[in-house]
């Protein structure tokens, strides 16, 4: 289901003629408002350690519970995606981050709610302080290193998180030179 079929009421008027502009916006005809559906900013870290193993979690929660991982989320208003990729690293691994680099980025849905959330998820090269410090928490029930070669991307629940692995696992020879 389209996100902007649930809105129903202009949210600064409140004039249920809230309707349709084009396929990516509702504008007001009593106020003039007019809402376009952007795409919700995400976060993704790829980790490696010393032995140039990738960082891997199992998802605690829906959407994809029990679903392979990487660390990350959403970034929240106010936020840069540096500090979004730094806080997400913190919150579900425990480890600090030292270092980040852009790789690039996808277009993906996030279900949740029973409803398609369009997302523009970023990804990270990123480096920690110290690796043994790791510890799951909160979105992630466990963590674990895996050998780039042993990843298979269908064990991942996301969409863009498989495809990004694969970018990555591609360019990986690159990368760490």
């Amino acid at each position: 289901m389209n996100i902007l079929e649930k809105f129903h009421y202009c949210p600064v008027c409140g004039s249920r003629h809230f309707s349709a502009n084009g396929p990516k916006s509702l504008k007001c005809t009593n106020c003039k408002f007019e809402y376009f559906l952007n795409a919700s900013a995400a976060v993704v870290a790829f980790i490696l350690n010393d032995r140039h193993e990738i960082l891997v979690e199992r998802r605690k929660f829906e959407p994809a519970k029990g679903t392979l991982d990487l660390p990350g989320g959403f970034v929240d208003v106010g936020e840069t995606a540096e500090q979004a990729i730094a806080r997400e690293i913190r919150e579900e691994t425990a480890l600090n981050l030292c270092g980040t680099r852009y790789l690039f980025s996808l277009p993906n849905k996030y279900r949740y709610g029973g409803l398609d959330i369009p997302t523009m998820d970023l990804f990270f090269l990123c480096e920690v302080k110290d690796a043994s410090a790791l510890q799951a928490s909160d979105d992630a029930a466990e963590c674990m290193w895996v050998p780039i070669g042993d990843i298979h991307t269908e064990q991942f629940g996301l969409r863009s998180v498989r495809q990004g692995l694969l970018d990555f696992i591609n360019m990986s020879g690159t990368l760490l030179g």
